[in-house]
C-alpha cells in the first residue's frame, strides 16, 4: 500500500469518526489507567458498569487501597481474571503513592514499571490521557492493520512500528481510537461490513464483501 492510500483512508476514517475516543469512561487519568488494567481481555461496557460503582467511592490510589484486596475485588469481580486485575491495582497503586507522590507517570518507561500495565497500556494512557502520539495494538488495530494492508506484521510490535511509521503525521494523535472504532462497528472479525465501509475502495483486503 502506497502513503497516499494511507493519507486517504485516515482522512476518510476522521471524517466518518469526527470525534474518536475511548469508550472507557473516566474523569481523570488515574481512573482512565484503572479502567484499562481492568478492560484487558474484557469489554468497555463491562469495566464501565464496575467502575461506575468503584469510581464515586475509590477513584485514588489512597482510596483504593483503603478498600483492601477483598474490598476492591468486590466491585470487579463480574470482570474477567478479577482476582489477578485486584492484585495488580493495588500493588499499582501503592506504587504510585511510593514512586511518583500518587501520580500517573507520563513516561512509557515509568508506566511499564507498574503492576499490570504493560506496553499496550502504556500506549492507551500516554494517548488519551496525556496526548502523545501513541498507538496501542490490541486485537482491533491487529486485524484492521493487517486486513486492509495499511501495517500488516506478523504480531502487534510489527504493526505498531509500522504504523508509527506510516500513519500520516496530521492523524498520528487520533489513528489509535479511529482504527479501533473502524474495528469494532465496521471492519469487524468475522465478517467485516464492507459494503457499509467509508474506505472500502481504498482498502486491500482480498475478500471483500461488498454486499455486506
Amino acid at each position: 500500500m502506497n502513503q497516499q492510500k494511507r493519507q486517504g483512508i485516515f482522512d476518510r476514517l476522521a471524517e466518518a469518526i469526527p470525534e474518536p475516543t475511548t469508550e472507557l469512561n473516566y474523569s481523570t487519568a488515574f481512573e482512565l489507567l484503572i479502567a484499562v488494567v481492568l478492560s484487558a481481555q474484557a469489554t468497555d461496557v463491562g469495566v464501565n458498569k464496575a467502575t461506575a460503582k468503584l469510581f464515586p467511592v475509590a477513584n485514588t490510589p489512597e482510596a483504593i487501597l483503603a478498600l483492601g484486596l477483598e474490598g476492591l475485588k468486590a466491585y470487579i469481580k463480574t470482570i474477567g481474571l478479577f482476582n489477578a486485575k485486584a492484585a495488580n491495582i493495588i500493588s499499582l497503586c501503592q506504587q504510585l503513592l511510593d514512586k511518583h507522590k500518587g501520580k500517573v507517570p507520563e513516561t512509557r518507561a515509568e508506566l511499564e514499571a507498574l503492576a499490570g500495565v504493560g506496553r499496550k497500556t502504556a500506549n492507551v494512557i500516554l494517548n488519551t490521557a496525556f496526548g502523545q502520539h501513541t498507538i496501542a495494538v490490541d486485537t482491533h488495530i491487529f486485524r484492521v492493520s493487517n486486513r486492509t494492508k495499511i501495517a500488516p506484521g506478523k504480531n502487534v510490535l510489527e504493526v505498531e512500528r509500522k504504523l508509527d511509521k506510516w500513519v500520516p503525521k496530521g492523524h498520528k494523535k487520533n489513528a489509535h481510537h479511529l482504527l479501533i472504532l473502524h474495528g469494532r462497528y465496521t471492519c469487524v472479525a468475522r465478517k467485516p461490513k464492507c459494503g457499509q465501509c467509508v474506505i472500502a475502495d481504498l482498502c486491500e483486503y482480498d475478500n471483500k464483501a461488498v454486499n455486506s
